[in-house]
């Protein structure tokens, strides 16, 4: 059993270590998320620590997945899974938002977290008024194919955007959602 929560500053702050933990592990296991092979665990920690102002402020919004009932009793120290929402500022931009960072844990991978962690994040969209999501993620990748089975619409892709972990140029492609107002995707 998982429980998936929203972090408040102060708590994304706390967990940073296990952040860390997990966002290591993802670049380890081969996962395009902006770093390089191998990751220090300190730096992941301080680059979320780094995101908590962002938190606060309400320009970016952090779900996380943890082993064990809700209030954590029985549950793993460690974060499972967690996903990001970064809303547009743009004055032409309000009504959609970037979702980034979707991460699994390797132990805990083929259980249905990242749709869980992906719905949890489309429930908040809606509630604030947004209507599309944008995302990208590595062309050809096991994300890019879950991405599409959850519903998410193929825009195309940039040849040789980023690297992978190991500094390889990589694709990437580009996904959007379009949400009607009970957080599901609408036809357009």
């Amino acid at each position: 059993m998982y429980t998936v929560r929203q972090l408040t500053a102060q708590e994304l702050r706390g967990s940073a270590q296990r952040l860390g933990d997990l966002l290591a592990d993802t670049v380890d296991t081969g996962a395009s998320v902006g770093f390089l092979a191998p990751l220090d665990r300190v730096a992941a920690a301080g680059w979320w620590r780094a995101l908590a102002p962002d938190v606060a402020a309400g320009r970016l919004l952090v779900w996380v997945a943890e082993p064990g009932p809700a209030g954590g009793e029985g549950g793993s120290d460690r974060i499972a899974g967690t996903v990001q929402l970064r809303p547009a500022t743009a004055a032409n931009g309000r009504h959609r938002a970037d979702v980034a960072k979707l991460m699994v844990h390797r132990a805990d991978r083929g259980r249905g977290l990242a749709g869980r962690l992906l719905a949890a994040l489309e429930s908040a969209a809606v509630a604030r008024g947004l209507r599309t999501l944008v995302l990208d993620t590595e062309t050809d990748s096991p994300a890019e194919r879950m991405y599409a089975a959850a519903g998410w619409t193929r825009v195309g892709t940039v040849p040789d955007f980023a690297t992978d972990p190991a500094g390889v140029p990589r694709g990437t492609t580009v996904f959007y959602k379009a949400l009607d107002g009970a957080g599901a995707a609408s036809p357009r």
